[in-house]
């Protein structure tokens, strides 16, 4: 009986390596500008020209690939574009995030988000709200202002500098949340300028913090969440009443969704910040 068993386990551990040379050849298709020669991805890859001519044979047979005769390139198919469409149905940030941003606020006792930058904006997709902690304007699906929200500004200060400079071109760029008091100070980032000195001191201390910028009398820190590139996925933040902890402690909470970021990088096989 054990001998039975060989075939089967050679024939998965052959089969791995053609998986492999399969998945690599879609990932460098997918960060490509454009279609390529099979020259060039076989070069890339460090593969031979006849492995590659036949795995792309059968991606393209699938749909995964598709080939541009006249200029003898390769594309990405609409099969590897349903992929990614059934990867946003799914919300695996969400569905991951949610038990995360659970065991943090059973922790630590404050109110929890897990948001994702969109344009200079974050979107908000998973709150845990803390027991007998007042309800918050990030519920899930709102939009608000990237620079005043501290995951907005985890997220952004792992920007590349060119891309953040064009996220925010000009001061039309600084959206500030309207107040009904009319004493109430300006918000603390109106420029680039002061953008810039902010993200910087968010890169030196390992977390984003908001004092009062989105609620008056609330405040926030917050860690992005990366992927395996280093890429920004999303930003975890706790929520707090300002009076309830100086900002001398804020190093300590943010130390918590550290932990809680590292973990959900791991989960979608990321890495930490």
């Amino acid at each position: 009986m054990g001998g039975s068993a060989e075939p089967g386990a050679a024939g998965a551990h052959n089969a791995v390596p053609a998986a492999r040379h399969t998945l690599g050849i879609l990932s460098h298709l997918a960060a490509q500008r454009g279609p390529v020669p099979a020259s060039t991805i076989a070069s890339a890859l460090g593969l031979p020209r006849s492995t590659v001519y036949k795995l792309l044979g059968v991606l393209q047979d699938l749909g995964f690939v598709l080939h541009y005769p006249e200029a003898r390139r390769y594309g990405i198919g609409l099969a590897a574009f349903e992929l990614s469409s059934g990867f946003s149905r799914q919300e695996p940030l969400a569905r991951l995030g949610r038990p995360i941003l659970a065991a943090l606020v059973d922790k630590i006792g404050e109110s929890a988000h897990l948001a994702v930058l969109h344009g200079r904006d974050v979107i908000y997709l998973v709150e845990e709200r803390a027991p007998r902690r007042p309800a918050l304007v990030t519920d899930v699906g709102v939009r608000l202002p990237s620079h005043l929200t501290a995951s907005g500004r985890a997220l952004l200060a792992t920007l590349p500098l060119a891309q953040l400079r064009a996220l925010f071109p000009d001061p039309s760029a600084f959206a500030h949340r309207s107040r009904d008091d009319g004493d109430h100070p300006a918000p603390a980032v109106q420029s680039y300028r002061e953008l810039s000195r902010l993200l910087a001191e968010v890169r030196s201390q390992g977390y984003a913090a908001e004092d009062g910028d989105v609620t008056e009398g609330i405040a926030s820190v917050a860690v992005a969440v990366r992927d395996h590139t280093g890429w920004p996925a999303a930003g975890i933040a706790v929520t707090f009443a300002r009076t309830s902890l100086p900002p001398e402690r804020w190093g300590e909470l943010a130390a918590e969704v550290e932990r809680a970021a590292a973990e959900l990088s791991r989960r979608i096989n990321g890495r930490a910040g």
